[in-house]
């Protein structure tokens, strides 16, 4: 189902995904995007599996999860409305790196690789602006994982003394 509602624009322009783009292109980016409806449970991509595509949450509660090595299954971060994930696939063309599952009913809405490329043809500029915010959203990550990296050695590092 195409996306169409009124109050879309100000939603996805207070995600950090949309941030910052001109009318036109934030209207491209919405003809492009495509809503997903998921039930509590439901897998929306799992670890390991092929990627093309991104999904910003517009509604509902989402957890982010990495299987180790030997099955246990680490939760890494919840998501919710305005937030974004998928993006990496986008960028490296790698698989998926976590398991993300609806843990109540949800919406979100996909934006796939295909159409992120057609973005790039069409509105060079709103494509330079979704990569920064996409760029800006991967360090904000970044930040956040040596944080609690570095929280846990300082644990370890005390714990051991």
């Amino acid at each position: 189902m195409a996306v169409s509602a009124p109050d879309l624009k100000t939603f996805l322009l207070a995600t950090p995904f949309f941030g910052g783009l001109s009318e036109a292109g934030l209207d491209l980016l919405i003809s492009m995007l495509v809503e997903r409806r998921f039930d509590a449970g439901a897998t929306v991509v799992a670890e390991g599996e092929p990627g093309r595509s991104m999904f910003i949450v517009e509604s509902g509660r989402l957890a982010v999860s990495k299987r180790t090595s030997s099955g246990s299954i680490i939760p890494i971060s919840v998501l919710e409305r305005g937030d974004f994930f998928g993006e990496m696939t986008l960028i490296e063309m790698q698989s998926r790196s976590a398991t993300v599952v609806a843990e109540v009913p949800t919406v979100l809405f996909e934006l796939t690789a295909k159409n992120l490329y057609a973005c790039y043809k069409a509105d060079i500029h709103a494509y330079v602006i979704v990569l920064q915010n996409i760029n800006r959203e991967l360090c904000r990550r970044l930040r956040r994982a040596d944080e609690r990296f570095t929280a846990r050695q300082v644990r370890e590092d005390n714990d051991d003394a």
